[in-house]
């Protein structure tokens, strides 16, 4: 039986809320669709660097984890951003600053 899926809306609400608690700025840059848009997390770890998250099924596993779609100078990060924007109008993006590069997306109940 498929587990029930989060409202995006709610999930980006509590994501952004245990970052708050844990001191890690993060910020919505798009906002999706409220119900069932997908998510991009942009790490920038105030360098010049950047790494871009995306959540995958993996269906061997029949599970989902988080991947990197795009890791190296913020820059070019963005650019992908910019890309998948385009072409997905109900995409969530949000940015996340730390200069450890911390993102959290790997503890429960984040996935």
């Amino acid at each position: 039986m498929a587990e029930p899926r989060l409202a995006t809306a709610l999930w980006v609400s509590a994501y952004r809320k245990r970052l708050d608690l844990a001191g890690i700025p993060a910020f919505v840059t798009s906002r999706g669709d409220e119900t069932a848009g997908a998510v991009l997390v942009k790490v920038a770890q105030l360098d010049g660097t950047a790494r871009l998250l995306t959540r995958r099924y993996d269906f061997m596993a029949d599970s989902t984890r988080w991947e990197v779609m795009a890791d190296g100078p913020e820059r070019e990060v963005d650019e992908v951003v910019s890309r998948e924007r385009r072409s997905d109008p109900d995409l969530w993006v949000i940015e996340v600053e730390d200069r450890a590069g911390r993102h959290m997306l790997g503890e429960d109940g984040l996935l």
